[in-house]
């Protein structure tokens, strides 16, 4: 990479936000920080504009942009509030690379607007392709910009597919860990609370995330993700689960090779290679030792402990707006879940209940995709 690749974090306090800022942080010569954003973490994002120097910092709470401006005042740094000046600022020249980690589906304004800019977005917000793939894509491509996947994942496919010089995929085994509750019973899990699922036994992730591992919701999106991303049917996608983490996804071929992409579950990996693509960075993360590992296993995803998997492959067949209304009720009951007022299996049945309930548009529009989160949203606090 010759010149400075000028990047915008979109979610820089978050989970994937502050380990993209460790990537850049130990490669400085090679990026620089041009944009950075936060819902509420005003104090985390003050430290961030300092220690990099950003020229835009946005918080998207307004009622504490005064705040932040005045602590900033004595820097370069110019302080904006909402999430309309994100949707401004990413268009802007100055950025050549952004980093969608956003969480839930305040993430595709932003990513669409990137977009449009005709950006490269190294896209770790999953919600974002989950409730609108297709207007995504078809963005994409109309104004000739790149997403490249951050999720580890979808990393691991994408560097599968480099390596298969061409040949087309036959199957996608789209690997899980399984999450806290791998080796529970249904009725143990029904009793589980959120403290428990957040014990993820491999990533640390932020609660959204890691509370949709538990549910394998988060897998179920992934397979959504996997059809847009890599143009795919939901029956060419098979979950396995995979308890070490290690192989992070594979891909077979017509003659019944796989090749497998491999690391130490460290989201610095994959994010280090969409922002320096196609070189590969050191990024500190630990690497795999086999002779310690001795082996990997593999198991069937049990539909009936979690059957949010299936909701999400059956909302993808079903098309246009469902997986849209998927994604907003699962936001409402995992908050849900998080504040004590439903069970673990609650989530579920609020699921349903919402696609059982939902309003089709087979080929939504980005107004109707809008339309849809809201109604969803009303529909199932009222359901709760």
């Amino acid at each position: 990479m010759a010149a400075k690749r000028r990047i915008a974090i979109l979610g820089s306090t978050g989970s994937i936000g502050t380990q993209a800022l460790d990537v850049i942080r130990r490669h400085r010569d090679l990026f620089e920080v041009q944009l950075i954003s936060a819902y509420k973490s005003a104090d985390l994002l003050e430290a961030q504009a300092r220690e990099f120097d950003v020229n835009n910092v946005v918080i998207c709470d307004e009622g504490l942009y005064a705040d932040l401006n005045a602590r900033l005042a004595d820097t370069d740094s110019k302080v904006f509030a909402g999430a309309e000046s994100l949707c401004e600022l990413v268009r802007s020249a100055d950025v050549d690379i952004v980093v969608g980690a956003m969480v839930g589906f305040s993430g595709l304004r932003p990513t669409l607007a990137a977009l449009e800019a005709g950006k490269v977005v190294a896209l770790a917000n999953k919600e974002t392709l989950v409730a609108a793939g297709s207007l995504v894509t078809k963005t994409m491509r109309e104004h000739h910009a790149v997403i490249l996947p951050v999720d580890s994942e979808h990393s691991a496919i994408f560097q599968c597919l480099l390596a298969a010089q061409g040949n087309e995929l036959k199957k996608i085994h789209l690997t899980a860990s399984g999450g806290p509750f791998r080796t529970w019973s249904r009725e143990k899990i029904a009793a589980a609370t959120a403290a428990e699922a957040l014990k993820h036994p491999n990533w640390d992730m932020g609660a959204k995330v890691t509370i949709d591992s538990a549910t394998m919701m988060n897998k179920g999106f992934e397979l959504i993700e996997a059809c847009w991303l890599f143009d795919v049917q939901p029956d060419m996608v098979n979950v396995v689960v995979h308890p070490e983490s290690i192989i992070h996804s594979m891909v077979e071929f017509e003659d019944g090779a796989i090749i497998a992409q491999m690391g130490c579950p460290d989201m610095r990996e994959p994010i280090g290679f969409a922002l320096s693509f196609p070189a590969r960075l050191s990024v500190g993360n630990k690497k795999v030792d086999f002779a310690s590992l001795g082996a990997l296993h593999f198991e069937a995803p049990d539909m009936e402990r979690f059957p949010n998997l299936g909701l999400a492959r059956e909302a993808f067949k079903r098309g246009g707006n469902i997986p849209c209304v998927l994604n907003a009720a699962n936001e409402v009951a995992v908050r849900a879940y998080l504040e004590g007022r439903i069970s673990f299996y609650g989530i579920t049945d609020l699921l349903e209940k919402c696609l059982s309930g939902a309003t089709f548009a087979a080929d939504p529009s980005a107004g109707e995709i809008f339309a849809t989160h809201e109604e969803t949203l009303r529909r199932a606090k009222e359901l709760l």
